[in-house]
């Protein structure tokens, strides 16, 4: 099966980081760090071929590097957007 290859978890965190270009607002970035950090396990043979724990730490680790990324990047708190022009004034 090709998710127990270890390149082709690198070539989907890739695909999800270009895709996180396209779509702005850190909604893929989690995924592709995720995906990546999948695929480096993979490929040092620290994970087997089972793929139900492949998508398991997939997700963990996803879930882990969006958190981590929303703390460094996200928005802090109490901090409001103020907005001082609108788009109707000329």
């Amino acid at each position: 099966m090709i998710w127990t290859l270890w390149w082709a978890w690198v070539v989907f965190g890739v695909a999800l980081a270009v895709l996180e270009v396209m779509v702005p607002g850190f909604i893929f970035l989690g995924f592709a760090v995720g995906a990546v950090m999948t695929g480096v396990l993979v490929g040092l043979g620290a994970l087997g071929g089972n793929v139900p724990l492949l998508a398991l730490v997939f997700a963990v680790l996803s879930l882990v590097s969006w958190v981590g990324l929303r703390r460094l990047v996200g928005v802090k708190a109490g901090q409001v957007k103020v907005w001082d022009k609108d788009v109707n004034d000329n």
